[in-house]
């Protein structure tokens, strides 16, 4: 459960490449070079995360029926309880908290490539009386967990998409499974929506058009990768072809009626503030404007102030087993 997961609006995000969740980026460059201010990204990305608490929190308790019903602690006789997790691409460690409060008797190691993100994590989990059970570790994905040794559960959200060899990653995390562990990925599942089709400015259906500017990014992004394969994105097959088994596949709702939250709001403000930063060049000139008065906190019609805004969105999780010994 990675706490960078996908910004709003689209289903890929307009946010740095970060190969490590919230896992993500080369550590200190966004997609065109510039550098990234994690001052300002940091704590965009953990509002973000604590904004899609009710989907972690939903996958962290269908892990837990994966692993067994009393996989959190396990009586005698009863399925190996769950003593170490891995949260690949962890950003700044909403979800690594969120992991450990569901399997109270494992420690979480959340990993990253970015420092700046995991001194968050740190600090999140001594707020939140938590920082003797969750540790760190700054490394690139997947060949920088090789001192971190196995796990009975692995977590990645968002993060394997910013490796060039997706399958590579997948069998790479797998090898740090123990015998019966899970290595669950979050990828894929359904584009955010926020605002109605027709917003009563500009032209209607202006939703779907960034999506499809956000998937033209996407695919750039991709084919500038290090290393990058043009594969079928099939991820249940990566699970399979690492060797683990009993896949499992399911998808969760994010369901955020309107009217939105404040902090919602901001939120997805911020993101389209940064859709337009990263691909409004591919949009015409009437739909730009639209989103400069969505984007200003000044103007009727913009995103803090319209009673029409939700958010609503699906995230799909993959699962398979490490085989028992």
């Amino acid at each position: 459960m990675s706490s960078h997961d996908h910004p709003v609006p689209g289903h890929r995000p307009p946010s740095p490449p970060r190969p490590s969740s919230t896992g993500h980026h080369p550590s200190h460059a966004g997609q065109d070079g510039t550098t990234i201010d994690w001052e300002v990204l940091g704590p965009h990305l953990e509002r973000g995360a604590e904004i899609q608490t009710p989907f972690y929190e939903q996958a962290a308790a269908w892990l837990r029926e994966l692993l067994g019903p009393d996989a959190a602690d396990a009586p005698d006789g009863g399925p190996a309880p769950v003593r170490r997790i891995l949260d690949v691409g962890s950003g700044p460690g909403v979800v690594s908290c969120l992991l450990a409060r569901a399997f109270p008797d494992a420690e979480v190691c959340a990993v990253d490539a970015t420092e700046a993100l995991l001194d968050r994590a740190r600090a999140r989990a001594e707020r939140l009386g938590l920082g003797d059970r969750i540790h760190t570790h700054c490394a690139e994905v997947p060949h920088g967990l090789d001192p971190l040794g196995g796990a009975d559960l692995i977590w990645s959200s968002k993060a394997l998409h910013h490796i060039g060899d997706q399958r590579g990653a997948v069998a790479a995390l797998a090898g740090h499974l123990r015998p019966g562990g899970l290595l669950a990925v979050c990828e894929g599942g359904l584009a955010p929506r926020f605002l109605p089709r027709d917003i009563g400015i500009g032209r209607p259906g202006l939703q779907a058009r960034l999506d499809a500017a956000a998937e033209d990014w996407f695919a750039d992004m991709r084919a500038a990768l290090p290393d990058a394969t043009d594969t079928l994105e099939d991820w249940p097959a990566f699970l399979a072809n690492a060797g683990l088994r009993t896949p499992c596949t399911r998808s969760f709702l994010l369901d955020l009626p309107a009217p939105l939250a404040e902090d919602a709001r901001h939120y997805i403000q911020a993101n389209l503030s940064r859709a337009t930063e990263e691909y409004g060049d591919q949009l015409d000139p009437e739909d730009v404007t639209t989103l400069t008065r969505l984007t200003d906190p000044h103007d009727p019609a913009g995103i803090t102030r319209r009673p029409d805004v939700f958010l609503l969105s699906a995230q799909t999780v993959h699962t398979a087993r490490a085989l028992e010994p």
